[in-house]
């Protein structure tokens, strides 16, 4: 069978309840990623995928390994490896929602910042399939929690990823110790010559595929996102209808119930609305849609399933309430407005989590999402005053109020209460308990859409090629505190391998970590103030270059008003002169290493760390 005759997943051999969980969430249609994969995994070949992220390789690997499972044995039959965090965590939360009809299924994600507890507690009950960061997976490897003599499966995600971010050498132990037999899938948007390697030592006869994406969007379509999310989301997506001019709208949601919920909301805040999924018989489905090119309905809440080949004219916003996964799934979606050449526009809602699949859709687009500025109070309470005013003229211009009149008009006489006053108050009992304006609030403070840890989408500052520190280094900025790093110029690293080690493997977001000055034999690093002892320690072991990061404190800098014991927070092992002015030091107690690769360090994020703001980064190298 050819991929151009796969035109559904049944035609796939994929067990019956991959493929009700597969019609439930909507799914039809195989990528070409997944027409061509998922029968070569079922029939057990190793793969070598060349595939951008965005073509549905998540589903094109996890369904024919979900297929293939024994659900009888508890020891880890698949291991998934992964470059960063939020990709482990993406893909356990795709295997698990495919797996929804597979009793006793289990899967495990793994990775840096997260108790260890927890991990080998479910690790000993017995998990399926593990998913996680190579530095994670070697510490349970190590310590003996993660046993893989079971493996029947292992595949490598992102892996030109991996090696930009300094993981290659990890992975290629992960692979050493595996079994000889385990089938391999190994998937990259490039093939450089490091990762042509791996695939040509570790994977058996592999089947190459090659997808090139044709994603494009309309230059007739305005994209624009909000970070907001969470029961927050509602509050954004009312306050973007009241501001925003639109025909009618089409609201994407991932789930069926979803639709319906969202529906129901938008109806009690006064919209025409309507759910659209794939439980609605077609009848109903066909009536909806008359129903909103009428003008009968104006905003439409779907899933992707249920809005396939939808072409509706009058459409001229479309909204991604839940961002899809995959960026062939987002062009189908806004390319239901700005069709003829009309304008259209498409509004992203984006969690805080989700802002690497935001850039996965700008990459594979190759368009730039702008951020939207959210209708300001004053606009919003213009826009209800303005749409008050408008039902008075129009209630008054289509109805006969006779009755109405005469009422008023005995009320007033028997109270002696003025007309106005009655007036007041009817628009006061109309209005019910609800707010009608909204309250004014500072700037900083105004948008309550976002949760805690909603915070902007940070663009990092351009460093110019070849800038070089000049004088004496400036003091680090409030709340942050400067350290030592025991890597340089020398070992080869750039400043995106030591921000990829200290955020994927310590448990630090990118953002608070400050300017990088990169000297011969050492770099110096600005760091939240307040680090927790447990992750001090744990980023002395993290790895760049193959060495160790031995981080220490570069001087006695400290924030006014907060003194500290200097012998307490010195590092063990280096004189008072030597931390006063960055001189390494030989710490104690330091293991020879036996030459095996030795594991990124994870450690757990302290609190004090998570609450510092940061300010914008400048890396100089």
């Amino acid at each position: 069978m050819t991929t151009d005759t796969v035109t559904a997943f049944n035609q796939l051999a994929l067990k019956n309840p991959i493929l009700k969980a597969l019609d439930e969430l909507g799914y039809e249609t195989p990528s070409p990623i997944q027409a061509e994969t998922i029968p070569l995994l079922l029939e057990g070949r190793d793969v070598l995928g060349q595939a951008q992220t965005g073509t549905g390789k998540t589903a094109a690997f996890a369904l024919p390994i979900l297929s293939n499972l024994d659900l009888k044995q508890k020891d880890p039959q698949v291991l998934v490896l992964a470059p960063t965090r939020e990709l482990a965590i993406q893909v356990a939360e795709a295997f698990q929602k495919y797996a929804r009809h597979l009793k006793g299924f289990h899967v495990l994600p793994v990775y840096g910042g997260q108790d260890y507890r927890g991990q080998i507690h479910a690790l000993k009950r017995g998990v399926h399939v593990v998913v996680g960061t190579p530095g994670r997976v070697m510490d349970h490897m190590r310590r003996g929690t993660l046993q893989l003599n079971g493996l029947n499966a292992l595949v490598l995600d992102e892996a030109d990823e991996m090696l930009r971010m300094g993981f290659i050498d990890d992975v290629e132990w992960v692979l050493e110790q595996t079994p000889s037999d385990r089938q391999i899938a190994l998937f990259s948007a490039t093939m450089p010559q490091q990762v042509r390697r791996i695939a040509a030592r570790h994977l058996n006869d592999p089947v190459q595929i090659t997808i090139k994406m044709k994603t494009t969007t309309a230059e007739t379509i305005r994209q624009r996102f909000w970070p907001v999310s969470g029961v927050h989301k509602l509050d954004a997506l009312t306050r973007i209808l009241e501001a925003e001019h639109f025909d009618a709208m089409l609201v994407f949601v991932r789930t069926k119930t979803s639709t319906v919920e969202l529906a129901e909301k938008l109806e009690a805040r006064g919209y025409a609305s309507a759910a659209l999924n794939g439980d609605i018989p077609q009848a109903q489905r066909e009536r909806t849609i008359q129903q909103l090119k009428k003008g009968k309905v104006d905003i439409l809440v779907a899933t992707d399933v249920a809005a396939r080949g939808l072409d509706v004219a009058r459409i001229s916003h479309v909204i991604n309430y839940d961002i899809p996964y995959d960026a062939e799934a987002y062009v189908h979606r806004i390319g239901r407005t700005g069709r003829a050449g009309k304008k259209g526009d498409a509004i992203l809602f984006v969690a805080p989590r989700e802002k690497r699949l935001l850039g996965t859709i700008e990459k594979t687009t190759r368009q730039k999402i702008d951020r939207m500025e959210l209708p300001s109070t004053e606009l919003v309470n213009d826009k209800r005053i303005a749409k008050f005013k408008q039902r008075i003229t129009d209630t008054l211009a289509e109805d006969d109020a006779g009755l109405f009149t005469q009422l008023i008009e005995q009320y007033q006489q028997e109270h002696n209460v003025p007309g106005i006053e009655i007036a007041a108050a009817l628009a006061r009992l109309l209005q019910g308990d609800a707010p009608f304006l909204l309250q004014h609030k500072p700037q900083h403070k105004a948008d309550k859409s976002r949760d805690k840890g909603d915070t902007p989408l940070r663009k990092k500052p351009a460093r110019k090629k070849g800038e070089r520190p000049a004088g004496k280094r400036s003091s680090p900025d409030e709340g942050m505190q400067t350290f030592r790093i025991e890597v340089g110029k020398n070992h080869k690293v750039m400043p995106g391998n030591i921000v990829g080690a200290i955020a994927n493997e310590a448990g630090l977001d990118s953002q608070h970590i400050g300017r990088i000055n990169i000297y011969d034999d050492y770099s110096l690093i600005d760091l939240p103030d307040g680090m927790p002892r447990a992750v001090f320690n744990d980023l002395k072991k993290v790895r760049v270059g193959g060495k160790q990061l031995n981080i220490s404190l570069a001087g006695e800098e400290r924030k006014a008003g907060k003194p500290t014991n200097r012998a307490k927070d010195r590092k063990p092992g280096k004189s008072a002169n030597a931390a006063k002015h960055g001189k390494p030091g030989k710490p104690a107690g330091r293991a020879k290493s036996k030459g095996k690769p030795r594991s990124k360090s994870e450690a757990k994020p302290g609190k004090s760390i998570k609450k510092k703001a940061r300010k914008k980064r400048s890396v100089v190298a």
